[in-house]
């Protein structure tokens, strides 16, 4: 691996926060390895392996998951691919939700729940310690909503004394959880919902940035429906590039502090992901690509 190409094709570098971690900007998520509803074994399990190595090779040194991703099955997953883990792989886990057999998605932040939550986690990747653990509130399925979160804090915070978590963040919360959240314990990340078209984090992430914790939009590219709009197909043809890498390289410029795990469950796509840190958009592309946002993303 080229190094001087890698952290120019990943979007540079960035460490945590209170932390010796350093990533490259450009991770992967490894949702999709998931069956058909983020439940059960993958379709194809030789190219759910293929894909983590892919990733791994081309230098993605951050990796995004969960242990209620099928459950259980991603974690699986990515022990078989990459275990033993390379030296720099930062593995970065969720807490706050279980699959119940009827595939919903129901919250588990009890004690217990948590602290089952984080032994799971490490069995089934391997691992002593979990590098970072976010904490995801449920929330009212249409975002964050306001309510407490220090009870579900504190467990993880002495998980943390306890040696099974070296670091914690969040996902899915309000600027009033994070600041909640920090008077406990320290904050490294931050994952909520925020892309071209999605931007009501935009006061919070330049607040994140200044503080130097790191923010991950989840659904970088639309989530479940994905980002859909004439003004991004035009510039991305203008560009030769495709839609989505230009939606991706419009993140990384957003912020220094935002980091992308954008997942797929084909190495093909894999490679077009990584491929938006080649991209340098002008001031006047990125205003174009800013009114998005304006037309409810269909510009």
């Amino acid at each position: 691996m080229n190094e001087a190409m890698t952290e120019t094709t990943l979007g540079g570098q960035f460490t945590f926060p209170h932390t010796l971690l350093t990533v490259r900007r450009i991770g992967y998520g490894t949702m999709q390895l998931a069956g058909p509803g983020v439940w059960g074994p993958p379709k194809d399990s030789a190219a759910a392996i293929a894909v983590l190595r892919e990733a791994v090779a081309a230098g993605v040194n951050h990796i995004d998951t969960s242990d209620y991703y099928g459950p259980h099955f991603t974690n699986q997953i990515i022990r078989q691919a990459l275990h033993p883990y390379p030296s720099d792989l930062v593995i970065v886990t969720k807490l706050g939700a279980r699959r119940p057999p009827d595939k919903s998605w129901q919250p588990a932040i009890s004690p217990q729940e948590l602290t089952a939550g984080v032994h799971d986690n490490l069995g089934h990747l391997g691992l002593d310690a979990l590098d970072i653990v976010n904490y995801r509130v449920m929330g009212s399925g249409h975002g964050p909503a306001e309510g407490s979160i220090a009870g579900e804090v504190t467990v993880l915070a002495d998980l943390r004394r306890q040696g099974l978590i070296r670091h914690i963040g969040l996902s899915n919360v309000t600027a009033a959880q994070i600041a909640e959240a920090q008077a406990i314990t320290d904050i490294v990340c931050v994952q909520n919902n925020y892309n071209l078209a999605h931007r009501h984090d935009d006061a919070l992430i330049d607040d994140l940035a200044r503080r130097g914790i790191a923010y991950v939009p989840f659904f970088p590219l639309g989530g479940f429906t994905p980002l859909q709009s004439a003004t991004l197909t035009d510039v991305a043809g203008r560009l030769g590039a495709a839609p989505m890498q230009v939606a991706l390289a419009w993140l990384l410029q957003r912020s220094p502090n935002i980091l992308l795990i954008p997942g797929t469950s084909s190495v093909a796509h894999l490679r077009e992901n990584l491929g938006s840190g080649r991209l340098m958009l002008s001031p006047q592309v990125v205003t174009e690509l800013d009114g998005i946002a304006g037309t409810g993303g269909a510009a």
